[in-house]
């Protein structure tokens, strides 16, 4: 038996890289010893990822992008198909779980300094990344038809009107009609079921290969390539396989308990994960009393409604976006880990954390002018984060970095 499978393996690797790959991204690629709870995260995206494509494949088995039947075919999945009810939860319930890990993921990056030198360039994949997921998220929101779904993608779409001059053509080109429509069902139906998982999966693909060929950061923000043995291995390094292959297994099952206590207990989680007026069909004529979006959007919503100029509202809420792609050149700081930064960092960085959560908060309530005011200031805020940060980092008085990682 043994003899057979290393001639099989012999025989393929003779054909494709199979063990180079295995070795190079896995049982010889050595990632820092420190490691800690902040770096379950990118597996968990992984896991994931993969839950939603399968789930996602399985759903569409049975769903119909038709604007006559779609609401009544998510009713079927959930009522009449074998254990649809739990593959529907699984997938609206990861889409939430995906932002949830991918949130920690990014403060990670920015608690220890992931997205510095020699990093740049797995920051910016990440946050392609990132803006793939709100697309496919969005898109994918219209796909049960409901009242928000629908409702929902004719405010946003209606968004792009406000570009001048190529607006209202904008508008219509993503629409494929004068309104919400079964044309637009199908294109959001296409675009989110290949379109953007293949461009998703390439990134992910060269988020990990990126992040192989210049080496994991760690809580110390130290280069582990900088002390090697007589044989090129990093000192301060361990093979990422088995020892945090098997500390990720850890992470996962945790993970699944609390996935599936949403599931079976509380899927629709008060209305956060699954809103009440998504299970109204869609209707033309008749406007929800209060269209938001789910929450992974409304920080950024919050801060579109903030702006009393619509137009305005478009550039800022499309510039939060854009200025996180910049984050590794604004961080002047000598030391990567926020274990060495200096108070105004700390500050600065908790600041920004209740920013984030307030805007996330405004963004799913009326727009009073009260709740407006609130909004403004923490726009205000978010911006400021980003645009002081080359001032505050250079300023901020540091500790030295260690020159190997170091347990606490």
């Amino acid at each position: 038996m043994s003899n057979n499978s290393n001639g099989l393996l012999a025989w393929i690797d003779a054909r494709f890289p199979l063990t180079k790959l295995w070795n190079e991204h896995l049982a010889q690629y050595y990632a820092p010893k420190n490691f800690n709870f902040w770096y379950y995260f990118g597996s968990l995206a992984l896991l994931i990822l993969v839950l939603q494509i399968v789930t996602g494949i399985w759903l569409t088995m049975n769903y119909k992008p038709d604007a006559e039947l779609a609401f009544a075919s998510v009713e079927y999945i959930m009522r009449d198909v074998n254990w649809g009810w739990l593959i529907r939860y699984m997938h609206s319930t990861g889409a939430s779980a995906f932002f949830i890990v991918i949130y920690l993921h990014m403060f990670r990056g920015l608690l220890y300094g992931s997205h510095r030198k020699p990093r740049e360039l797995i920051w910016i994949f990440g946050m392609l990344i990132y803006v793939c997921l709100m697309a496919e998220a969005f898109m994918g929101y219209l796909l049960p038809w409901g009242q928000m779904s629908y409702w929902g993608a004719q405010v946003i779409i209606s968004l792009f009107g406000a570009i001048p001059g190529i607006g209202d053509t904008l508008a219509l080109w993503i629409r494929g009609d004068y309104v919400i429509s079964d044309v637009t069902l199908n294109r959001f139906f296409a675009f989110h079921v290949i379109a953007v998982p293949i461009i998703l999966l390439a990134l992910v693909v060269m988020h990990i290969m990126a992040l192989h060929e210049v080496g994991s950061n760690n809580p110390d923000g130290v280069e582990i390539k900088k002390h090697k043995d007589e044989n090129g291995v990093p000192l301060d390094g361990i093979p990422f396989h088995p020892y945090y292959t098997v500390k990720d297994i850890v992470g996962v099952v945790v993970f699944l308990i609390f996935f599936s206590i949403v599931i079976f207990f509380m899927p629709e989680m008060g209305g956060w994960f699954l809103e009440k007026d998504n299970f109204i069909p869609a209707d033309p004529l008749k406007t929800p009393e209060h269209i938001v979006p789910l929450w992974y959007f409304t920080p950024f919503y919050a801060i579109l409604r903030a702006i009393p100029d619509k137009l305005g509202g478009v550039i800022a809420m499309g510039a939060a976006i854009v200025v996180l792609f910049f984050l590794p050149w604004l961080d002047r700081s000598p030391v990567k880990s926020i274990r060495y930064k200096g108070i105004l960092y700390k500050i600065a960085l908790a600041i920004f954390v209740v920013t984030f959560i307030a805007l996330g908060y405004l963004g799913t309530q009326p727009a009073t002018p009260v709740l407006t005011s609130f909004a403004q200031v923490f726009t205000f805020l978010y911006f400021a984060f980003f645009l002081f940060m080359p001032i505050y980092t250079r300023i901020d008085r540091t500790k030295p970095e260690p020159e190997r990682v170091t347990w606490k």
